[in-house]
């Protein structure tokens, strides 16, 4: 996580994008919503992520106490993730982006969708 000294505080966003920022973790926390994973489900679900990505951000929530990791010590070799309580309570608190995302999704389409027509007309 990135360390975030009380005085560069503008608002509480700014602990919560130390926490989350990025585009990956967000979807790792919503496909863990529904409950533990393994990694390679992880992989899969995450649509586009790289290995060496979803590594990394498993540890970092896991270090940010936003995740749980258990090796099951088998063979062959089974870990899952899972959201711990205080995870949950970010997972929370992204439900209602999460809706306007749904909410929205036309508009940003036919907006990013015009972009693109625009980008691609000659100067």
């Amino acid at each position: 996580m990135m360390a975030v000294a009380e005085h560069d505080v503008m608002c509480g966003l700014d602990v919560a994008l130390a926490v989350i920022g990025g585009k990956w973790k967000p979807l790792i926390l919503f496909h863990l919503g529904s409950g533990p994973r393994r990694f390679g489900e992880l992989r899969r679900l995450v649509h586009g992520i790289s290995e060496k990505v979803l590594i990394q951000h498993l540890r970092e929530l896991g270090s940010d106490g936003i995740l749980s990791r258990t090796d099951h010590r088998e063979i062959p070799p089974r870990v899952d993730y899972a959201m711990t309580e205080f995870g949950r309570t970010l997972a929370i608190a992204l439900m209602p982006l999460c809706a306007w995302g749904d909410a929205n999704r036309e508009s940003v389409d036919a907006i990013q969708r015009l972009q693109r027509a625009q980008e691609e007309q000659p100067a």
